[in-house]
């Protein structure tokens, strides 16, 4: 493993004077983005309409509301307070990424007592499939290792994140809750027996514990080796539409701060693929949607199948075992990237698979839930 950059730290738990000016500026960007109207990921044809009907999933979500009611029962009205936000909030759209202290909000979790600490966890991993509780967990013990590795225990750590409950917890109108913090963003909306998950950000550096706590934790070997195998499967004229470039972007597009983000489709279409490989890559989509409770995944697979032929596989990077690679899965209802990068932590200039981010964005404006709740007000609240 490459070694530890050497830079004065930043904290994780307030603002900080020793912040750069480019997260300064980011910062400033992201207050920014959070006044302008949201319009969701697009292409340059503009928002497809009529893609996120409201509707009984027959899903159950009775989980959610009492894993809801359990923590809110364990917090003081004050505590309570600070951590709930209005379902519409601009908060919704101040998640952050990035370590040092940015736009956090809610509960952190770190401050809450062993009772709190579990009730909180089990609200999150209530939306949650048991691999997409997994991989929450092992991303944040992952963050205990990078605080480990550098000794920056303001920057770094297993608890710092940030719950924020949206809304009243109901059966019958919108609410949700969001988890914050430094390569763990995931932001869940429940409508009836709707479920939104999504933008849920993922990331870590380093991305295999070698030593202490939780050595032994490892995270996106899945989803890294799936999609390595289909794109070495394709042809050389597949591969020549596919691979977009030889070089991997600096970040994946749908980051932080990017709700209004114009992106068009790249590289292969679904139709364009051989059977096998088509398999493949539901396969690949379906490790991500497998994330979701399970109820809810196949209801989300289902509209994801619905839009197969509007779906598109492109590659940046390298191809062989060891490459760093870029790949990504747009279609009008689902949107995942994966990226290798370059050290933030690690002393190292380019990228490399000890760091990784991926999103799962839902495109044409479901993000947050946000198609759902706009016809939700629109019929269950208008003027009668």
């Amino acid at each position: 493993m490459v070694s530890v950059r050497q830079r004065p730290p930043m904290s994780a738990r307030a603002l900080s004077p020793n912040l750069p000016q480019r997260l300064l500026d980011n910062r400033h960007f992201g207050e920014l983005a959070a006044t302008h109207p949201y319009e969701g990921i697009v292409t340059t044809d503009g928002r497809l309409e009529g893609l996120f009907p409201l509707k009984a999933t027959g899903a159950p979500t009775e989980a959610l509301l009492t894993a809801a009611h359990d923590l809110l029962g364990t917090l003081d009205p004050t505590a309570a307070s600070a951590a709930t936000f209005a379902v519409d909030s601009p908060e919704w759209r101040k998640w952050s990424n990035v370590h040092p202290f940015m736009l956090r909000h809610g509960a952190l979790i770190e401050d809450l007592d062993p009772v709190q600490r579990e009730r909180a966890l089990a609200l999150v991993t209530s939306a949650l499939s048991e691999s997409g509780s997994r991989v929450m967990c092992d991303v944040m013990h992952l963050n205990e290792t990078l605080r480990e590795l550098t000794g920056s225990d303001e920057e770094y750590g297993e608890w710092l994140y940030w719950l924020s409950l949206m809304g009243t917890p109901s059966t019958s109108e919108p609410w949700g809750f969001q988890l914050d913090g430094h390569h763990m963003n995931l932001n869940c909306l429940c409508l009836g027996d709707q479920l939104v998950l999504s933008p849920w950000f993922l990331g870590s550096e380093p991305t295999c514990a070698e030593a202490g706590k939780y050595a032994g934790t490892r995270v996106f070997a899945e989803e890294e080796a799936a999609a390595l195998q289909l794109a070495q499967s394709l042809s050389a004229e597949q591969r020549g539409r596919a691979v977009v470039s030889e070089a991997t972007p600096l970040e994946v597009f749908g980051v932080a701060f990017k709700d209004n983000l114009t992106l068009d489709y790249e590289g292969l279409a679904f139709g364009e693929l051989t059977p096998s490989q088509q398999e493949r890559l539901v396969e690949l989509i379906s490790i991500y949607l497998g994330r979701i409770r399970p109820e809810h995944a196949a209801v989300k697979l289902g509209e994801v199948r619905e839009h197969l032929e509007a779906t598109y596989f492109s590659w940046r990077g390298g191809l062989e075992d060891d490459s760093a690679f870029y790949f990504r899965i747009h279609s009008p209802v689902v949107l995942i990237e994966f990226d290798h990068l370059a050290g933030i932590a690690f002393d190292n200039d380019t990228p490399t698979r000890d760091h990784i981010h991926t999103v799962v964005r839902t495109p044409n404006g479901n993000d947050y839930g946000q198609d759902l709740l706009r016809q939700h007000y629109a019929e269950a609240h208008a003027p009668r």
